[in-house]
């Protein structure tokens, strides 16, 4: 398929269209908020600088300088004023935002990256205009926040859903999915966190707007690069997208794991007790890994042994090798040793179960036995392994856990 000589909403466009679409935009940013620096710039010279009320409440702990969001408040302050003076509906611009939303996902399925990434950053700033109309004019609502609150989530699901079907035959499509679930579960756990009364907002550094801006502006400016590397592809990679995708699926998940650990310690959860037990355990299992890895991949490779046997007989031996460590230098347990090498022989042949499981699932997918066996390995130990460790195996109380960890499920 040729990339010339169509008309870019059609999708063709030549090497020029591709980097005017892409980096049009952008230069109109850059020039309008280099106006508003200078004059800001000039403003500071009688006046203190600005201090928006609400992120000096709320924003914190994110990727971007708070002088920078203040600065960012001001110069939409002017936008958002005007419709307030124009009695314009607060719950019509979440609603356009959700629209303007849809079309950017829709652009990215179907390969415009450039129309996709500027619309979602339009859909960004409707919806950081759309709370400050409503406050600036008392038509806050509890109807509202919700509406907000839901549509918000539509809105951020809207282009990760349009690139998830672009790379639909590709890898990237699991971090799509990765992106896609991190950027729910942020706000899903300041949610939870205060329906609880733990307030989350000033915890973890991939919040909404540092979101928007990585996947917005990643996938906006990534026609730029293709026509750089691959002008003549007609379904190019997209590889600035492909990184923020991934980024975001990464630091995502972390700001989401990073607020629960928050959530936790706030309601009183177990927390380690200081750094060196958990260094000592990463240690001791590194090691026990390293045994566990040149047992098992011995057999998978040198005796072409069935790689899930070849996991399950190298995760027992790493077993032995980590109880002693554990034991002894880890955790520096003085418990009876009989019964705590019964809780482990229990944890560590449901270990080997699910890592041997694991990596059969893996290979079924065909990821290669190398990817599988460390991927289901840091899992497993994460998820299964050092919490029984800590909190069952060799814990002075084994089986009792703190109520306010417990709680309700939901």
């Amino acid at each position: 398929m040729s990339v010339e000589g169509s008309h870019w909403l059609a999708g063709r466009l030549s090497g020029v269209e591709r980097v005017v679409s892409a980096g049009g935009p952008a230069l109109l940013l850059i020039l309008y908020f280099g106006i508003a620096g200078i004059l800001y710039g000039v403003r500071r010279l009688w006046r203190d600088p600005f201090l928006d009320e609400e992120i000096g409440r709320r924003s914190a702990g994110g990727l971007g300088a708070r002088g920078i969001a203040h600065f960012f408040a001001w110069t939409m302050r002017p936008w958002w004023r005007l419709l307030a003076s124009a009695a314009f509906p607060p719950n019509v611009i979440t609603s356009l935002s959700l629209v303007v939303a849809l079309g950017a996902g829709l652009a990215a399925a179907a390969g415009r990256f450039a129309l996709g990434g500027w619309l979602f950053v339009v859909a960004g700033v409707l919806d950081f205009l759309d709370g400050r109309v409503a406050r600036s004019t008392g038509r806050t609502t509890p109807g509202g926040a919700a509406l907000d609150s839901v549509l918000d989530r539509y809105v951020e699901s809207a282009l990760i859903a349009g690139l998830a079907w672009y790379y639909r035959h590709s890898w990237v499509l699991l971090a799509c999915l990765l992106a896609l679930t991190g950027s729910l579960l942020v706000p899903y756990v300041r949610a939870r966190a205060e329906s609880l009364g733990v307030s989350l907002a000033r915890v973890g550094f991939m919040q909404r707007p540092e979101r928007v801006a990585v996947l917005g502006l990643g996938t906006a400016l990534s026609p730029i690069v293709e026509v750089l590397l691959a002008p003549s592809e007609p379904h190019p990679p997209h590889r600035l997208a492909i990184f923020a995708v991934v980024l975001l699926g990464v630091t995502s998940h972390a700001t989401a794991l990073q607020r629960l650990y928050g959530l936790l310690r706030a309601l009183g959860g177990q927390a380690p007790p200081n750094l060196e037990q958990p260094l000592r355990v990463v240690l001791s299992n590194a090691l026990a890994t390293l045994a566990d890895f040149a047992v098992a991949g011995g057999l998978a490779f040198a005796l072409r042994m069935h790689p899930g046997v070849a996991t399950a007989l190298g995760c027992l031996v790493g077993a032995l090798v980590s109880f002693v460590l554990a034991r002894v230098w880890a955790f520096e347990s003085t418990g009876a040793w009989l019964p705590q090498l019964g809780r482990y022989a229990f944890v560590s042949l449901a270990t080997a179960a699910l890592n041997g499981g694991g990596v059969m699932l893996l290979l079924s997918l065909n990821a290669s036995f190398l990817l599988a066996w460390w991927f289901t390995r840091v899992l497993v130990f994460a998820t299964w392994s050092y919490p029984l460790q800590r909190d069952f195996v060799f814990s002075a109380a084994p089986g009792l856990a703190s109520e306010a960890t417990i709680g309700s499920r939901t």
